[in-house]
């Protein structure tokens, strides 16, 4: 049960399994290959696009997302 979605959470633990940033850093990669090969071009400045638009739209979409996975797994 979450009393509070807005409640710090407790001190991270050491474990056996592999750091996030690695993680998140070979994602990365592989999306950057994934989208040169979609727009034929790596992300570059000046590519005509709203960057804080299309980031600010990416966060709303990321938010619903987390949201419904919290309630997914704790019925709240």
């Amino acid at each position: 049960m979450v009393s509070s979605l807005n409640t710090p959470e407790t001190e991270p633990e050491k474990n056996e399994f592999p750091h996030v940033w690695d993680l998140v850093i070979a994602d990365m990669k592989e999306r950057d290959g994934w989208a040169a090969k979609k727009y034929g071009t790596h992300l570059q400045p000046h590519n005509g696009r709203r960057s804080l638009i299309d980031a600010y739209q990416e966060a709303l979409d990321l938010a619903v997302y987390l949201r419904q996975a919290i309630f997914e797994q704790t019925g709240e």
